[in-house]
């Protein structure tokens, strides 16, 4: 039987991002990665490494479906756009229910 090293296993499975949540209602957070021929088994593989510390759901995504903006793209996805003063705070009124 033919030994295979982690640098085959890596070129031959996938790899997959784990998000868990710890209780319902807040957000998932990246975990960790790991590879996995498809999500079943990622998810099993997930359980099993990342589950252990009481999280309540998980997500494995293909590491390849995430896509991310750069530093460089900041400007463009964060800052606000001037045309569009009426995303400011100054154009909302607070109830009188809402106390400060």
């Amino acid at each position: 039987m033919e030994k295979i090293t982690s640098t085959e296993t890596e070129t031959h499975m996938p790899l997959w991002e784990v998000f868990s949540q710890e209780k319902t209602g807040k957000p998932h957070t990246h975990v960790g990665s790991l590879h996995a021929p498809d999500a079943t088994m990622a998810l099993q593989n997930a359980r099993d490494a990342y589950a252990r510390r009481g999280s309540t759901n998980l997500w494995v995504v293909p590491a390849e479906a995430i896509v991310a903006s750069t530093p460089e793209d900041s400007p463009m996805f964060f800052d606000s756009a001037a045309d569009k003063v009426y995303r400011h705070p100054q154009f909302y009124t607070i109830p009188r229910s809402v106390k400060l």
